[in-house]
């Protein structure tokens, strides 16, 4: 039986000899609709990308977009944003599940996780790949569902004020680490990703009015307005400020 076992591991750990070019991952990522999908080089310049992208640019092919840089797709304050992005990772930094609201040059926008890491080359990091997944519906199903929607409720009616992940562990009846690993599950993001959606989301609505920008930080939960503008722009890529400036 442990003869077996072994020959069963063996064949299951044994390397597939096979090479995927970048044409065919990206021929891979023309089949996912829900993914952003691509690749730079090292001067930031789109080498492959994928339909949904070219799509969601409003652009007509991937020729409109291979070749170019963030600068020249998206308006220039995010633009700027993605290129500097973009140039940390090119310098060795991993992005790992970002969440991010990405606004479009066809004025689309959507919540996603962002992953970005370098790529080797026989010189060094030759360039950069990336996703972006939207992010889905919350999985209903789930047999938590309702517990963790009862620390849901609590953080949409109290998102301006100081959370403790324990407070909301003892609001759904179990531990913090079962309900980071819950949330994960059910809502694809932590309890505190999923606070972030909400303060943000909040605070592009009251950018909309004529508060003034220290308030509206304030009142969706930030320390103070330099803590606000970071989460923002980390977020949304752009400052409250410029954000107010480009939706009037």
């Amino acid at each position: 039986m442990k003869a077996y076992d072994a020959m069963q591991h063996n064949q299951i750990t044994t390397p597939i000899d096979v090479q995927l070019s970048l044409d065919e991952l990206q021929d891979i990522f023309d089949a996912v609709p829900d993914v952003v999908f691509f690749i730079k080089d090292r001067e930031c310049r789109y080498t492959h990308v994928n339909n949904t992208l070219v799509k969601r640019l409003g652009m007509k092919s991937r020729d409109d977009l291979v070749g170019r840089t963030t600068l020249q797709v998206f308006p220039e304050r995010l633009g700027s944003t993605y290129l500097n992005q973009d140039k940390r990772v090119l310098e060795g930094e991993s992005i790992e599940n970002q969440l991010e609201l990405h606004l479009y040059a066809n004025r689309s926008a959507g919540w996603c996780l962002t992953i970005k890491r370098p790529l080797s080359g026989s010189k060094g990091i030759g360039g950069l790949i990336g996703i972006s997944r939207d992010l889905g519906r919350p999985d209903n199903g789930h047999s938590s569902f309702t517990r963790l929607q009862r620390a849901l409720a609590h953080m949409q009616g109290n998102y301006g004020l100081p959370l403790r992940v324990q407070t909301l562990a003892d609001i759904a009846g179990v531990s913090v680490a079962q309900l980071e690993r819950l949330f994960k599950r059910v809502f694809q993001l932590s309890p505190q990703q999923l606070l972030t959606k909400l303060r943000i989301e909040e605070a592009m609505r009251l950018l909309q009015t004529d508060l003034n920008i220290a308030e509206i930080g304030q009142s969706c939960g930030f320390s103070d307005q330099s803590a606000f503008s970071r989460q923002f722009k980390a977020t949304v890529g752009i400052t409250p400020r410029d954000y107010r400036a480009m939706m009037r």
